[in-house]
């Protein structure tokens, strides 16, 4: 559906205004040309834009109906509206009721919702409170599921089920801990000690793949793209130590427009976000990175501020509208039928949902014995095996450069798809009856 084009139709009148007929408009066209007259309005060269307001619609109301679905069986079954986001959307998609497919519009608003996503993960993380030893054995723990994904991943290409160790590897040493903060938060456990642990390891998990995305998968040489993420965060520092200086003069001008139509907050919020996001795709980094990087500035300009209605509002902005986007439509880019059609390769989801609990769980239970206990242990290595949009993000690159086949990045994103499902439930199952007893940190 075309909801915004530009033709050169030949009707006489066209809204209210008589059109020339063809000769006129052809001498004026060869004046134009000769530059005699200043072109002030040419239909015939403007740009085609397309839009499909059919699918555009298909996925708001996805949206809002996954989020409706949450609510009604929350009472009975607390799941992760993402996991109803990207399941609606391969139910919609192209596989099953093609009742909506994306574009290059849809696509847009999806990435801003992935910027969006991880402006969230990063603004949510404390390191105030996670420095010292939480911030430490979240770093090994890392490094050792880092050595283990990429064993796993060799051994998976010698086997021939996959193509690429690097890619691979890297999918399953992620952690989505942007998509269980409401989760956590809804359960009581991020002011718990427990975690704060948790809160470590999930921003391990998920910043230091943004900077090895951004390393590893360039086109770029190593000095090369060293040298322009160092640019990048000598620019991000720079705005942080700009922000928090500045904002003890405006804060309570910030505050106040949050009562208005102004909204003067949130616009310099999304000012930050899609600066960065922009400054770091022109240099050609990853857009996650912006986001996630815009996240922390943020969260350290308002830090010791009352802002419960800054971040209620901008949650309305980044959770209402923008990040169901990503989810829906990477449920409808999920390629359905390349699982379904090989039955051998169906086994690759269950295989790659228990490998994420292998590669994130094990370093988990082994190096966190001397601070939890064995039951809180396996809570956390559960949770950390909860992954999801950089699983998405990695496998989509990788696909798109050739390292991955289609299926195989259908089986990643659907084990993802599994994981937040499901481990976060057994997770918090562990943890059950055990908040009382754990003191409140920080």
């Amino acid at each position: 559906m075309c909801a915004a084009a530009y033709t050169s139709g030949r009707s006489p009148r066209r809204g209210g205004v008589t059109v020339p007929p063809e000769p006129a408009r052809d001498a004026a066209r060869t004046r134009l040309e000769n530059g005699s007259e200043r072109p002030r309005h040419d239909p015939a060269r403007l740009p085609m834009i397309n839009v499909d307001a059919a699918s555009f619609l298909v996925i708001v109301a996805v949206g809002a109906t996954a989020a409706l679905i949450a609510e009604l069986i929350r009472p009975r079954l607390l799941v992760p509206v993402v996991v109803l986001e990207i399941a609606l959307g391969i139910v919609v998609g192209p596989d099953l009721a093609d009742i909506a497919r994306p574009d290059d519009f849809i696509e847009f608003f999806s990435n801003l919702g992935l910027g969006l996503l991880f402006f969230f993960a990063g603004y949510e993380i404390d390191f105030e409170r996670i420095r010292g030893t939480p911030l430490e054995l979240a770093l090994v723990g890392w490094l050792i599921s880092l050595v283990l994904a990429y064993a796993i991943g060799g051994l998976l290409v010698l086997a021939g089920v996959v193509i690429s160790t690097l890619f691979v590897g890297s999918a399953m040493a992620t952690t989505a801990i942007g998509t269980l903060m409401p989760i956590l938060k809804d359960a009581g456990e991020l002011r718990s000690r427990f975690g704060t642990y948790l809160l470590a390891a999930g921003a391990m998990g998920e910043f230091a793949p943004i900077l090895l995305i951004t390393l590893l998968f360039s086109t770029k040489n190593a000095a090369s793209e060293a040298g322009i993420l160092l640019a990048f965060i000598l620019v991000a520092v720079l705005a942080a130590v700009i922000s928090v200086r500045s904002v003890g003069r405006t804060f309570e001008l910030f505050n106040r427009s949050l009562e208005t139509s102004g909204q003067l907050a949130i616009r310099v919020a999304m000012v930050l976000v899609f600066a960065l996001v922009a400054l770091a795709t022109d240099l050609g980094l990853d857009l996650l990175l912006g986001g996630f990087v815009a996240g922390i500035i943020v969260r350290l300009t308002l830090r010791g501020r009352e802002v419960r209605t800054f971040e209620s509002k901008l949650t309305a902005v980044g959770y209402g509208f923008f990040i169901p986007f990503f989810f829906v439509v990477s449920g409808m880019s999920l390629n359905l039928d390349a699982l379904v059609d090989d039955p051998v390769r169906f086994l690759e989801l269950p295989m790659f949902t228990a490998l994420f609990l292998v590669v994130r769980g094990v370093p988990a239970m082994l190096i966190y014995r001397r601070v939890l206990d064995l039951r809180d242990r396996a809570a956390l290595a559960i949770f950390t095996a909860t992954e999801l949009p950089l699983v998405v993000a990695i496998t989509t690159i990788a696909v798109s450069e050739g390292h991955m086949e289609e299926v195989t990045a259908a089986a990643l994103v659907g084990a993802a798809v599994l994981s937040t499902a499901i481990y976060p439930l057994l997770a918090l199952g562990l943890r059950r009856g055990r908040l009382a007893l754990d003191p409140a940190d920080g």
